[in-house]
């Protein structure tokens, strides 16, 4: 396989292809009991290997705590208790190596604050309060840009704020204008080498948009008509050329090239709305459903050519990894107070 998957932001543990052929993949087993998801966001779990070389998840729990969990021994190593006034929502991670530190954004829309968090010695470093006064705060991202660190920051329905930049001391930095009165979703960030660019790429209720970031400046907007909410979003390599990958609420993925706006494919793989995606290599995609389904996709065959059943409502995060004992696996999330399942090769 020569194409690649680009990781946005850093989102994904793994970013290479996996040999293991997906078809294989079926339940394993829950990894813990008390992980709760109040909204249908994306990553309500975030996978990362920390600083100490240690393979870790964090979730949070019903009791508005964030929760540390070692992959390895599935042992909880520690707990930052009533986090937020109101349910977390999502969380991104971080790698500072110049501090040598984990760090992680928490991000709850009920009270609309942010918080980022250095998990090394679980101190709070920032909690941003009313990132939007009468809106929604749906996501947050990180950004690095000419040895900066940033929090961009993305709203909800009912505020026609733009997306917001702070630094890491809370200062408001600015704003992408054009993106005044969109609803977003999902937002993340990419960064081009070839172009020595960043893009803010955001998912919103009927269209996908990405934005150059120094220039404050829409580079495209991909829209198949529909007024459907686009709620995760992948790049990745295919022959050379960068493809924009997202799913969407009628069921369908689209595969977008990314720097010229062109619609390449349509896939109507589902009649229920999709939430999550991880793409597996360059011909499989795992999708999760409204309905608890996760569905196997080929994507050069373009249908389904399998479905795990396990979740009992909306599939909000798939992530994969290559676990110490399961090897190449799969982790899920639903909403509400589901499990965290892991999914492989018994």
């Amino acid at each position: 396989m020569n194409n690649k998957i680009i990781p946005i932001s850093n989102n994904c543990l793994i970013t290479n292809y996996f040999n293991l052929n997906p078809k294989n993949i079926q339940y394993l087993n829950d990894l813990t009991s008390n992980s709760y998801s109040e909204y249908p966001f994306d990553n309500s779990f975030i996978i990362f290997k920390s600083i100490n070389d240690i393979l870790l998840i964090i979730f949070a729990s019903q009791n508005k705590s964030i929760i540390l969990f070692n992959l390895v021994n599935n042992k909880i190593i520690n707990e930052i208790k009533n986090a937020h006034e109101y349910y977390v929502t999502n969380f991104r991670y971080h790698c500072d190596n110049v501090n040598k530190r984990d760090l992680i954004i928490s991000v709850s829309g009920e009270d609309n604050n942010l918080k980022l968090w250095d998990i090394t010695n679980f101190n709070c470093l920032l909690n941003i309060q009313k990132v939007y006064k009468n809106g929604y705060l749906y996501s947050a991202c990180f950004l690095y840009e000419n040895n900066n660190n940033y929090i961009i920051t993305s709203k909800g329905l009912g505020d026609p704020d733009s997306i917001k930049i702070f630094d890491f001391k809370g200062n408001k930095k600015g704003e992408l204008s054009n993106s005044s009165g969109d609803n977003i979703i999902f937002i993340d960030t990419y960064y081009d080498t070839k172009l020595s660019t960043n893009f803010i790429i955001t998912g919103n209720i009927g269209f996908v948009k990405s934005y150059i970031f120094k220039e404050d400046k829409v580079y495209h907007k991909y829209n198949d008509g529909g007024n459907a909410f686009h709620r995760n979003i992948n790049l990745y390599e295919n022959n050379s050329k960068l493809s924009l990958l997202e799913i969407c609420c009628d069921g369908n993925i689209r595969i977008w090239n990314f720097h010229s706006g062109e619609l390449l494919k349509r896939i109507k793989v589902y009649d229920q709305p999709l939430f999550s995606i991880c793409l597996w290599n360059d011909q499989y995609i795992f999708v999760g459903c409204e309905d608890g389904a996760i569905l196997l996709i080929d994507l050069n065959k373009g249908c389904n050519i399998k479905t795990l059943i396990g979740h009992e409502d909306s599939v909000l995060t798939i992530r994969k990894l290559i676990h110490p004992i399961y090897g190449e696996c799969l982790i899920s999330k639903g909403v509400g107070n589901e499990q965290i399942k892991l999914w492989g090769i018994k």
